[in-house]
């Protein structure tokens, strides 16, 4: 298992980050997503034969948020 994290800028309440952990944590590959307000950023946990760190932001960025 490999770990990021990956900054959010977008974010601004508890449903925000209810919507990206819901987002990564439906993604194949991912086996934990911890999402904070603030610093406004994510730790994600994925098996990196399933899914890339650029796939992560690209669905962090679907769901309207932008990821760094």
């Amino acid at each position: 298992m490999a770990t990021t994290t990956i900054k959010i800028s977008g974010m601004s309440c508890g449903g925000c980050t209810a919507s990206v952990t819901k987002v990564l944590s439906e993604t194949p590959g991912v086996a934990k997503a911890e999402v904070q307000l603030t610093p406004g950023q994510a730790t994600v946990e994925f098996d990196a034969a399933q899914v890339t760190r650029e796939a992560l932001c690209a669905a962090i960025d679907d769901a309207g948020f932008e990821a760094e």
